[in-house]
């Protein structure tokens, strides 16, 4: 890390990773996402303290408490880690033959999954291990401190337990996707039922949410019904993929049944907004994967205006949206959904967090506040603004992850 000035200060040890409180100090523009705190800075350097992996104290930096060290970041940026609530990391293979197709013209079909799921059958554990791995690091590297992932790639009781073995070991959270599409050749009713059945015993004990792919060419509202329904049985959280490819019954069911979260929403209706705005559903926009698979983008505008919570995620796969900047996210959502600076990194943030329903109480994460995760993202620029402002540039100057820099 190159210019980090780090000094010595008093203060008892902490129980952090590190063994030691820390300073973090000279913050030009402190976003916090805290209804109390708002947005610290300015005419006056904010600072914050981070002890046991926990955000300890914030505040002024003139009136910053005394730590073990401290680390001034000489008046950039920070703001949490950011929290990516959509992914699917447990994959191998290669589908750039799919997107070169695509940009020739080419319409984006739900099918394509089935050419990953037979190169993640045939990887080794230790090859799907070492993959995430690899994308987890370079998530982090960006920012990202807080990562959910899903199964779907292996559409088998066998590899969809495999699947949230390995995934539970490697990110924060793992969603159960056995719904992603029905294998080839198989009766669609039928792999319902073993969805429902063998292969929800056998992951339920490694994830905390189950997803459903409810769309035109994957499962219609039904089956859908049918996943959820059994997966909260299960006592699990319910996610829906919904809206992605044309207008269709997602949304309405993820808000009937009580999802945290419906994501793509590129389709909707006036009806589903009003919905979505009226519960406690998150809408969690993916636009990297539609500029990839050349979809109109959600309007996120009119979310907004309606009252509906807005999360953004990467939506990190190989076929559709191969990309893990959240960085590039907000730019786009910035840039070509009319959405604002602050609106786009809150959702990326604060948004995602409660996507995932992690926004409150110890250990929060997407918000600085004592007694939050110590997540901190530090840009090297003044203000957030410049996510958008230099979009495509790499601004990530420091992460902690629960206290522990990781970059």
């Amino acid at each position: 890390m190159v210019g980090v000035s780090e000094l010595s200060g008093p203060g008892a040890p902490a129980s952090g990773s590190s063994g030691q409180s820390v300073l973090v100090t000279g913050i030009g523009e402190l976003t916090t996402n805290d209804a109390e705190l708002g947005q610290l800075g300015g005419d006056q350097p904010a600072a914050l303290v981070l002890d046991g992996g926990l955000i300890a104290w914030v505040g002024p930096a003139s009136q910053a408490p005394a730590a073990d060290r401290a680390v001034d970041v000489s008046g950039r940026a920070v703001l949490p880690g950011w929290v990516d609530s959509h992914t699917h990391l447990v994959f191998a293979g290669d589908r750039t033959a799919e997107f070169g197709a695509r940009m020739a013209g080419e319409p984006y079909r739900a099918g394509g999954i089935a050419v990953t799921v037979q190169a993640t059958r045939a990887a080794s554990d230790q090859q799907l291990a070492a993959t995430m791995r690899r994308h987890v690091a370079e998530a982090a590297a960006q920012g990202t401190t807080y990562l959910e992932t899903k199964t779907g790639y292996g559409l088998t009781v066998a590899d969809e337990a495999r699947a949230a073995k390995l995934a539970s070991a490697e990110v924060d959270e793992v969603t159960f996707l056995g719904a992603h599409l029905v294998p080839p050749g198989a009766d669609a009713d039928e792999y319902v039922e073993l969805v429902c059945g063998p292969m929800l015993d056998a992951v339920a004990p490694h994830v905390r949410w189950a997803d459903v792919f409810c769309e035109t060419g994957a499962f219609d509202a039904d089956q859908s019904r049918a996943v959820l329904t059994a997966a909260a049985k299960h006592g699990l959280g319910l996610r829906v993929h919904g809206n992605q490819l044309g207008p269709g019954p997602g949304v309405t069911l993820a808000v009937e049944l009580g999802a945290a979260s419906v994501d793509h929403c590129t389709y909707l209706t006036g009806a589903d907004m009003d919905a979505l705005a009226g519960s406690d559903t998150v809408a969690t926009l993916l636009p990297a994967c539609d500029l990839s698979t050349r979809q109109p983008l959600p309007d996120a505008r009119a979310l907004l205006e309606a009252g509906a919570t807005v999360a953004l995620a990467s939506n990190c796969n190989p076929g559709s949206s191969y990309t893990s900047s959240m960085a590039f996210c907000v730019a786009t959502a910035v840039l070509q959904m009319r959405m604002s600076v602050a609106e786009a990194v809150r959702a990326a943030t604060w948004g995602g967090a409660r996507a995932l329903r992690r926004e409150s109480g110890p250990g929060a994460v997407g918000v600085l506040r004592p007694g939050s995760r110590a997540d901190l993202h530090v840009l090297d620029a003044p203000s957030v603004t410049h996510l958008a402002y230099r979009p495509g540039v790499p601004l990530t100057w420091a992460v902690w992850r629960a206290g522990a820099r990781v970059h």
